[in-house]
């Protein structure tokens, strides 16, 4: 018998300070039996933290990273189906990031486990010329206190301010400061 994906409702109310994105924004997520509560805690993360900041802009919207190896586990697209923004969690290899990095006008990876570093040292040299590709490292301990807030039903405030995330449900609270590893290059043409 098969195991079905948990299904959990997350309301966030997002204070970004840092780009000026005050909103709130409602997302139903799909658990895989695989993915543990750390991940999705840090997907919901992700989200809040590259939300659109206009409703000019395409909603970014949960992939099917874990279930469908063509996709990322965010991203945006415009109405054209075109990817604006592809999101990774994890440690992909240089081959992912290289295509995600053709795909896409913009790629973002998340790593947030213990071995970071050490999956980082392996493929930094190996990634440094995609333009398009910003890498994040969320501390693993940090990431791993972000469960306390997994519940199937979610109302999280998430204030960003000067690079420090702080996420509450009003009972538990978890401070979260990414570690910036690689930061893409725009390139502007004349």
């Amino acid at each position: 018998m098969a195991l079905n994906a948990t299904i959990r409702k997350a309301q966030l109310q997002i204070a970004d300070m840092d780009r000026h994105v005050y909103l709130d924004h409602g997302v139903t997520v799909a658990q895989h039996p695989s993915e543990t509560d750390e991940r999705v805690m840090v997907r919901l993360l992700v989200l809040a933290l590259n939300v659109a900041t206009s409703h000019a802009h395409t909603p970014l919207a949960l992939a099917k990273g874990l279930w469908d190896t063509d996709e990322p586990d965010l991203w945006e697209k415009d109405l054209t189906g075109q990817v604006l923004h592809w999101i990774d969690l994890g440690q992909p290899d240089e081959r992912r990031m290289t295509k995600a990095s053709g795909r896409a006008e913009r790629v973002s990876v998340y790593t947030h486990t213990a071995s970071s570093p050490i999956w980082w040292k392996g493929v930094c040299n190996k990634v440094s010329r995609l333009r398009n590709l910003q890498v994040w490292e969320i501390p693993s301990h940090e990431s791993q206190a972000l469960t306390v807030l997994c519940q199937r039903s979610m109302n999280l405030q998430v204030t960003v301010q000067d690079g420090h995330i702080w996420l509450t449900d009003g009972q538990n609270s978890c401070e979260v400061v990414p570690v910036l590893l690689k930061t893409q290059i725009t390139v502007h043409s004349l």
